[in-house]
């Protein structure tokens, strides 16, 4: 009841469409009673006098009364699915805003392509469901009281049998239900999981075939598929077993009306006319009972659909704005941390206890192993993850206490893991940038050394990059993300190993156009090569979560520790390919 009034009220937000369509309804069932009497009618007037006078009028309003009655079902069933349609495209509004606005930690814990079914399929269904299920249960009921009233006031004999055969009917089949609802959310976790393995090799694919691995991912994806036609078969077998008891007893029951009416009508009780109607509406009520029925098990069907949506809808995100946010502006660059500790999970702290000042315009440097912590600091001060302990400040302002928006406004950040849209150069590196000129992203372009490139590509910057930017190498993807952070504009700078995919020449390139680009910006550079760090006003030497050596590059190397001990290691190739290239030019051969 929860799931149905949730979405109930997304179709309520079009009240004129979901009352004309509850009215087309009352006018439908309405003449779908009058019409067995005008038949009833019709007989008897047949047999009493045979006049065909009064038999073509009868058969005149009951023509007339189909028609109506099927302008009336065309405009229950069209608005009906406007309201569907248009609260399901509400549904799948709200959902997108929502996944928009969460933060990066409970994406740490997605599936795409788990996701991708809430939104497309998931959203959709329970509303088609709630649309025509609520307008069948409150039609229904009204019509089968108005039908048992009438029932029962022609024979109550009859009546009284026809009510214990359905009520024994809807009782049995009901009685399954919470069968079926296991079935159908079993069904509904295969099909997310089949999803998810598709998208997931599709996007994999290049990896996948790399490794020779389509065989075993096959597999895995024959394993669902026939969990899923397992479960839908199951399920099937259920609506069949309905379906054939439905009829046996529709029949048998309608066999016995007969008999039984056939029995008074020689009495004398009951004229043949009365027994036509009685039979009519006793298949109109097997009719809406099952309807009913159906509506019932159709509502189990959409509970894990409905589940799942309201988890997306209900989500809490980590990262909360304040109601009431201070907006960050004219921000000058003066980055603080004090005391922080953070951690994703239970496993333990990411990072731990960093005490950190940044003073406006300075340019720092990060660089340590694989998590060390370098990225968790950077994703802190755009509040992708909110801290555990302590507080990160710009300009004396708490990140928290500001708005999201005004943050990252002001602050620029070229991931490492560059995502590129399936659209042209122009509105990728335009992407976040509102009201920036042509002129400004050809700047952008030629300072992160992407222009020259873009320029001798048939269509220029109006070249269709591809999905995930599948036609660029990695050195591209990472200038045309320095090229779309540049472009921003902003007072504080986030380069997250921006220069790891490109070759020494590029790089000194990038360094020397970005050198320009950094001054007057807070600038924060997470990289491995120390060709990236050495001019910095200040060097974070990161391990297991904590600043080991700080300083500059002169007084790290004098100190002779982590960051001495990375330098020598880089130098080693470079000195020993230069004595190699001595030796081969002095005939040294192989001694």
């Amino acid at each position: 009841m929860k799931i149905f009034w949730y979405f109930l009220r997304y179709s309520l937000r079009y009240k004129w469409q979901f009352a004309a369509t509850y009215g087309s309804v009352a006018v439908y069932d309405l003449l779908m009673l009058v019409t067995p009497i005008l038949i009833g009618a019709a007989i008897d007037d047949a047999l009493s006098n045979g006049l065909r006078s009064q038999q073509l009028v009868i058969a005149g309003q009951i023509v007339l009364i189909s028609v109506i009655r099927g302008a009336f079902g065309w405009t229950e069933t069209y608005l009906s699915n406007v309201v569907a349609e248009r609260a399901a495209e509400d549904v799948r509004n709200d959902m997108s805003r929502k996944l928009l606005g969460l933060s990066f930690a409970y994406y740490d814990r997605q599936r795409t392509g788990d996701l991708m079914s809430r939104v497309t399929y998931d959203a959709w269904r329970p509303l088609l469901s709630i649309s025509a299920g609520g307008r069948r249960i409150l039609a229904s009921t009204v019509f089968l009281v108005a039908l048992g009233v009438l029932t029962a006031l022609m024979n109550w004999h009859l009546a009284l049998i026809v009510l214990v055969v359905v009520a024994a009917y809807a009782w049995r089949t009901l009685s399954g239900k919470d069968r079926l609802g296991q079935l159908y959310k079993e069904l509904s976790s295969k099909q997310v999981t089949l999803a998810a393995i598709l998208q997931e090799n599709i996007a994999g694919m290049r990896v996948v075939q790399s490794f020779g691995a389509g065989d075993h991912e096959q597999e895995k994806f024959d394993d669902e598929a026939s969990a899923v036609a397992d479960r839908s078969l199951a399920a099937g077998r259920f609506w069949i077993k309905r379906t054939a008891m439905f009829r046996f007893l529709s029949t048998a029951t309608i066999g016995l009306i007969v008999w039984l009416g056939g029995r008074e009508v020689v009495a004398g009780t009951l004229t043949p006319g009365e027994l036509t109607v009685f039979i009519l509406y006793l298949g109109m009520i097997e009719s809406r009972v099952s309807k009913l029925v159906d509506v019932s098990l159709g509502m189990v069907r959409i509970v894990p659909s409905g589940k799942r949506v309201l988890e997306v809808l209900d989500a809490e995100s980590p990262v909360r704005e304040k109601p009431v946010a201070e907006s960050l502006d004219e921000v000058r660059g003066h980055v603080k941390f004090e005391g922080v500790s953070m951690s994703y999970d239970s496993s333990g702290e990411a990072v731990q206890d960093i005490d950190l000042e940044i003073q406006p315009g300075q340019l720092v440097a990060m660089l340590g192993p694989p998590g060390s912590g370098k990225t968790t600091i950077a994703h802190l001060i755009p509040r992708f993850y909110d801290v555990t302990d302590g507080r990160v400040t710009i300009d004396g302002l708490d990140v928290r206490d500001v708005s999201l928006a005004s943050l990252r406004g002001n602050v620029g950040i070229a991931l490492q893991d560059v995502f590129v849209f399936g659209a042209p150069f122009r509105d990728n590196i335009k992407f976040g940038a509102a009201g920036v000129t042509d002129d400004d992203m050809v700047r952008a372009a030629k300072i992160a050394q992407l222009h020259q490139f873009i320029e001798s590509l048939p269509d220029g910057y109006d070249t269709w990059v591809g999905e995930r930017g599948v036609k660029l190498s990695g050195g591209q993807r990472q200038r045309l993300a320095i090229a779309r952070t540049i472009l921003v504009d902003p007072p504080i700078l986030i380069l997250d190993d921006s220069t790891s995919s490109v070759d020494m020449a590029t790089e000194h390139e990038i360094q020397r156009a970005l050198s320009e680009v950094v001054k007057g910006r807070t600038t924060f550079v997470i990289a491995h090569r120390l060709s990236s760090v050495r001019a910095a006003d200040l060097i974070l030497v990161m391990d297991g979560g904590l600043i080991v050596e700080r300083g500059t590059h002169r007084e790290l190397l004098e100190l002779g520790g982590y960051y001495r001990h990375i330098h020598d290691m880089q130098l080693a190739p470079t000195v020993e390919q230069a004595i190699y290239q001595v030796a081969d030019r002095a005939g040294g051969g192989d001694g």
